[in-house]
């Protein structure tokens, strides 16, 4: 009989000292909240940053790829043939003379909108470009006229 009052005497204050109050769960959401307000736009700021740098990077493999589909068909695909040339042989004017598979798939932009491809293009020869994070042809737009400065 004294065990088992010692044992619910000790489930009781079990039970008093198990688990966190309201108020500090509270304050440490809030301490978390503050670290994410504190910390979230400048880890954002360097994700926008790094994603343009690979946008950047994308274009200028895209170009190259394009100069030696040039160099071996002895043009650059047409707009309407587009990127796509890359990756599977195109039908239609310029009929490449010496195909081969230069990219696995067709290049997506870091926000996972496809590349655009004008031959001719408005700022060169041709123009490789993506309209940004926005998705809408404006100001941030990212082409290769951007990399020749």
């Amino acid at each position: 009989m004294i065990q088992s009052k010692r044992a619910s005497k000790a489930r009781v204050v079990a039970k008093q000292q198990s688990g966190f109050t309201l108020l500090e769960v509270m304050v440490v959401v809030v301490i978390i909240a503050i670290m994410a307000a504190a910390i979230g736009p400048k880890l954002l700021g360097n994700i926008e940053k790094a994603s343009i740098s690979r946008a950047n990077t994308d274009i200028t493999n895209i170009v190259s790829m394009l100069e030696l589909y040039k160099a071996e068909n002895y043009s650059y695909p047409s707009t309407d043939q587009g990127l796509e040339a890359l990756v599977s042989k195109p039908s239609g004017d310029p009929v490449p003379k010496n195909w081969r598979q230069y990219a696995k798939k067709t290049p997506m932009d870091p926000w996972e909108n496809p590349y655009k491809y004008l031959n001719p293009g408005a700022h060169g020869e041709i123009d490789v470009y993506s309209f940004g994070p926005d998705g809408i042809q404006s100001e941030d737009d990212i082409g290769n006229w951007d990399l020749k400065n």
